[in-house]
């Protein structure tokens, strides 16, 4: 599985692995990553077909990444126990299985089954992927599969774009789901050429700390999903219960953060008891780690916030087809991998401090930019330049931080450090996708009923229709609705005026406020270190790991 290569680092010579076991690696990421962004962009068409609102499309991606999330920690603990390799091979054709069923669904509740399905495999999958990387290579190669690691969801999403934007144009949404089964085989049938892992005998699960885990996941994750459905303060009908009044769902995301602290507690305890807690805490021990993990998961959530909004706007307000919105967006994608792969070129000359701030500032910039350019009347160069900006700074900062995890762990934690990107990267799709649909409807609605309060619709329409559940909708859809109502024809056309405005208006003032939470980022990127990567320091020892000097 190596080749010799005539190469000599410090006089000795360096046998090159074979890059296969990385294709292999690579195919299974794209396969996740695949699903996680032909979600978005099949909007348009999955809306059409079974007819669901736009954002219940936005409710199984979180579903996908809530899942994920919330057990990808008892996952890294499965492929030490029963071995990683296996544990990839089952998990791959496993989520393969659930993609099939998201082909097949016919309602909101099956695509939710599936991505919950789904979700439970990548669990267990996302942490094989860096230790079967730290198994199959070593030293210099081992950091670029890293970095191209940390490119291949980028990727995925500009062939996830482009694929299912065509699919769901000329066929039918439900072919992308389809490839990706048959992906899963491929992968299994390649998967023997990887690196075999022993499981580690003697490992124990800490169950106190899997329930914690994911009850602070998820209630954080569903509460915060639901604030616009259930209500910020008040509980509307929608929620499924309310205390004395108020709405669960504030209660469920403030319960979960007291469940994150005692997951963190328990986890001390178990490590006073000599006794092996369910993630090792030496991946957050310092304060540049904990900066790091804090800037990973705000540019993972304004990526996913990005890839809601923009379909959404494409799609709805422009009323344009999947295609149009993969054609327009692989752009965004694209300069997310160049970026990805080519700031490792920036290492040698600027600090993890300093690419990180450009980084956050460059998104704060194209947000800023794609706020004030976006209108109804499409404009594709200027939204794709914002775009363009938007994905650099995005790239840079998904390796850049990743890099930054890998090299502040020894690699016997290789299996915690991946659990640990894959909570931050799904923990943050979701809330990053649900704070896209909370803000751009809660927008919408405050905007509708202003514009309808200063408008010549009489009360008695407005009480004809459901303004309670006020959601993005195009114009066509909402002369149906208004066609079963007494409204004149003159009434008609004012309500599309407003839901035209409305609309706009929402999305411009989202992508605002995404841009004032890029910026805030700054705040944790001042806490990363201020050395340049792999700079040795005078004790002889690299810089990012000189606090673990015994």
């Amino acid at each position: 599985m190596t080749q010799q290569v005539n190469t000599a680092v410090n006089g000795k010579t360096v046998q090159t692995a074979s890059w296969l076991p990385l294709v292999v690696i690579l195919l299974a990421q794209i396969q996740m990553a695949f699903n996680v962004n032909a979600i978005p962009v099949s909007i348009g068409p999955i809306v059409e077909e079974l007819g669901v609102p736009a954002t219940s499309v936005g409710t199984a991606l979180v579903f996908y990444a809530l899942f994920v999330a919330a057990f990808v920690l008892l996952g890294a603990k499965l492929g030490k126990m029963f071995g990683d390799r296996l544990v990839f091979q089952v998990t791959a054709l496993a989520h393969g299985g659930a993609m099939a069923l998201m082909a097949l669904s016919t309602s909101a509740a099956t695509m939710n089954l599936a991505q919950a399905l789904a979700g439970l495999a990548a669990a267990a999958l996302v942490p094989t992927l860096v230790v079967l990387i730290a198994a199959n290579y070593r030293e210099r190669q081992q950091a670029q599969a890293l970095g191209i690691l940390a490119g291949t969801p980028a990727i995925s999403g500009a062939l996830a774009f482009f694929i299912a934007g065509l699919l769901g144009t000329l066929l039918s949404w439900r072919l992308s789901f389809g490839i990706l089964s048959v992906l899963s085989l491929i992968v299994f049938v390649l998967s023997f050429r990887l690196q075999p892992i022993p499981r580690q005998p003697g490992v124990k699960i800490d169950f106190v700390g899997v329930v914690l885990a994911a009850l602070a996941i998820m209630l954080i994750s569903l509460g915060f999903n639901n604030l616009n459905a259930w209500g910020i303060t008040v509980a509307k009908p929608a929620a499924p219960f309310d205390l004395l009044g108020l709405s669960p769902a504030p209660f469920m995301i403030i319960v979960g953060l007291v469940l994150v602290q005692a997951f963190f507690a328990w986890a001390h305890r178990r490590v006073e008891q000599k006794k092996t807690p369910l993630l090792a805490l030496e991946v957050l021990d310092s304060r540049a780690e904990r900066a790091n993990i804090v800037a990973l998961m705000v540019i993972g959530a304004l990526g996913p916030a990005v890839n809601f909004l923009i379909p959404l706007y494409i799609q709805i307000v422009q009323n344009r087809s999947s295609l149009f919105t993969a054609v327009t967006v692989i752009p965004y994608t694209l300069a997310i991998a160049t970026a990805a792969i080519l700031i490792v070129r920036f290492f040698d000359r600027l600090t993890p401090r300093q690419i990180a701030l450009i980084g956050f500032v460059v998104v704060s910039g194209g947000l800023t930019l794609l706020a004030v350019t976006i209108n109804n009347e499409w404009s594709t160069p200027v939204v794709i330049f914002s775009l363009i900006l938007v994905g650099l700074g995005e790239g840079a900062l998904l390796t850049l931080l990743f890099n930054v995890m890998v090299s502040a762990s020894p690699k016997e934690l290789a299996g915690d450090v991946g659990a640990l990107r894959g909570v931050a990267n799904n923990l943050s799709t979701a809330l990053g996708t649900a704070f896209a649909g909370v803000v751009a409807v809660g927008l919408l609605s405050a905007i509708v009923f202003s514009s309808l309060a200063q408008s010549s619709i009489p009360d008695s329409l407005k009480l004809q229709v459901d303004l309670d559940n006020v959601n993005f909708i195009t114009n066509d859809q909402l002369e149906t609705v208004l066609a079963e109502t007494t409204a004149t024809p003159a009434q008609i056309a004012e309500a599309v005026r407003i839901n035209e405005e409305a609309r706009l208006q929402a999305l411009k003032d989202s992508f605002l406020i995404l841009a004032g939470i890029a910026l805030l980022a700054l705040v944790p990127a001042m806490g990363l270190p201020h050395y340049a990567p792999g700079e040795i320091m005078p004790d002889g020892q690299p810089a990012e790991k000189r606090r673990r000097r015994k």
